[in-house]
């Protein structure tokens, strides 16, 4: 089995830009969508649906809330749309494709990069890393619970954060900037080191300068100046099937790039 994980800042653009083209030579059996900004009624339209896939899509109230997807080559037993939580739910960041013998999860995370003190809410003052801050530890939770469970998952993640200092380009260590905050970062050591959730592309690839995404202000396209913050997460049981992983950083379809994982997985009934 073959996942794909993309964060496409506007699924229409990453289209013409040449998104499903790129797909088409991927061989992928199911690709997860993060920030597709769109509404779902807009799926109707086969062109936002690549050949050979079905597609399941949440968006949110807001379309600058991103909206989560997921693309697969094989009909799924349920589609599970959010997680229970009320915020994430109405912001469209959690949707889940359950398999016979895998569920596939596609998560998006909100990005508070340059925007952490600004207030969401001033009667209650929320601020922008407080919203994040709030998401994560209520996906937190939710991925304690699923830790618990026989069934095994693969949640693929833009956690709009990088882990260890290997994980973004030397020039960002030291800013105090979203993304990269120590409260953060200690978020993703409770999630891998606690729980036992396990981080699937370093299973297998331990090579440096491995960035999944670099800030518009930073000089130069793909340059040695990005970070890894898109994830696929994976229970315990996952672990020996993780055959390959791999970042192709050669698409220009968006400031992201796709995570690609091979699994020793049958996804098919």
């Amino acid at each position: 089995m073959r996942v794909v994980s993309i964060s496409v800042n506007g699924l229409a653009q990453a289209i013409d830009r040449g998104f499903f083209d790129w797909l088409a030579s991927q061989d992928a059996d199911v690709v997860c969508v993060q920030d597709h900004r769109m509404r779902v009624y807009e799926f109707d339209d086969p062109r936002y649906i690549p050949e050979g896939y079905e597609a399941y899509f949440i968006d949110g109230e807001e379309t600058e809330h991103g909206g989560v997807g997921i693309y697969t080559r094989h009909f799924p037993k349920a589609i599970i749309y959010g997680f229970a939580n009320e915020m994430a739910d109405r912001e469209g960041r959690f949707i889940q494709a359950d398999f016979d013998k895998v569920s596939v999860a596609c998560v998006l995370a909100p990005c508070a990069l340059g925007r952490e003190e600004e207030l969401i809410s001033e009667e209650n003052d929320l601020t922008v890393l407080d919203h994040k801050d709030d998401f994560m530890e209520a996906f937190g939770q939710h991925m304690q619970k699923t830790l618990r469970k026989r069934r095994q998952f693969i949640f693929c993640a833009n956690l709009q954060t990088a882990h260890h200092v290997t994980d973004t380009s030397p020039r960002y260590h030291k800013l105090d900037v979203s993304g990269f905050l120590p409260h953060e970062r200690a978020w993703l050591d409770r999630l891998f080191d606690e729980m036992g959730c396990i981080d699937a592309f370093r299973e297998v690839n331990k090579d440096g300068d491995q960035f999944t995404w670099w800030p518009e202000w930073a000089e130069g396209w793909r340059q040695h100046a990005g970070w890894r913050t898109d994830y696929q997460l994976a229970t315990p049981g996952i672990r020996k099937t993780i055959m390959a992983g791999w970042v192709d950083d050669e698409t220009r379809f968006s400031d992201h790039a796709p995570v690609i994982i091979d699994y020793d997985i049958d996804i098919g009934f």
